[in-house]
């Protein structure tokens, strides 16, 4: 529709836009919520995930003079922000997932961000038992298991090419 990617085909439509195509495919497989509470609450639990997201995944784009900088600050935010409402949200409801009891789209994203959080430094999740709770157990479903096999594509490598064609999008925006 806007020529762009990512473009998703399914069910017989063709999605763009990121967050239509999360939104449709957490509601066809039941990890959306069982109604519009639940839901605002996925979304904005996975909004403050792409938060911190988007701060990681800019940090290769930094200048060299600013990164060790760049890097305490995001660091910063994970250990004193981030991760301490997330532990917050499963300590308050003591329950396994973040909304309802039951897996939701909010619970992936913010695994998926446990990984690049570990990827940042391993210590940074020292403190938080029961996000590296989660972590292990929505990491254990079979079909989660399986993507995170080695081999598996979870992200491509950033090698220089990669590494200059994403600093020419950053550009542009």
């Amino acid at each position: 529709m806007f020529q762009q990617v990512p473009m998703v085909e399914i069910d017989g439509m063709k999605l763009v836009q990121t967050r239509a195509i999360l939104s449709y495919i957490a509601t066809k497989y039941n990890l959306y919520g069982k109604d519009m509470k639940e839901r605002a609450l996925i979304d904005m639990y996975a909004e403050g995930v792409a938060d911190l997201g988007e701060m990681i995944m800019h940090l290769p784009l930094c200048p060299p003079d600013q990164k060790d900088a760049k890097t305490s600050q995001i660091k910063e935010s994970i250990t004193n922000r981030y991760l301490p409402a997330f532990e917050k949200v499963l300590k308050g409801h003591g329950q396994d997932y973040l909304v309802g009891n039951k897996l939701s789209r909010a619970d992936i994203h913010l695994v998926e961000l446990l990984y690049y959080v570990e990827e940042l430094d391993p210590s940074l999740l020292a403190n938080f038992p029961l996000l590296k709770a989660l972590k292990t157990r929505v990491s254990n479903l079979p079909a989660v298991k399986k993507f995170l096999q080695p081999g598996s594509q979870r992200k491509p490598p950033m090698d220089e090419k990669n590494l200059e064609e994403a600093k020419k999008i950053f550009r542009m925006q």
